[in-house]
């Protein structure tokens, strides 16, 4: 039971983060693009970086796969 056992080493390095994004959260210039949406999705790096904001979270996962990232959805 005292076995150490390193996590990190199961998780894949290329890990994005998909999260709801309420859109009176976000610039007036970027709300101006989505009229008609209430929320819409972000993807994140490891970092907390938003690498892109998109339509739905399906878009959100697929856009990720297509750039050979591994989606997570977070709350």
């Amino acid at each position: 039971m005292n076995t150490t056992y390193d996590f990190a080493a199961d998780v894949p390095q290329d890990i994005v983060y998909v999260r709801s994004v309420d859109v009176a959260d976000l610039p007036e210039d970027v709300q101006a693009e989505v009229e008609g949406l209430d929320q819409i999705f972000a993807v994140h790096n490891t970092e907390g970086e938003r690498l892109a904001l998109v339509r739905d979270r399906s878009m959100a996962f697929a856009l990720a796969r297509q750039n050979d990232l591994a989606p997570v959805s977070v709350h």
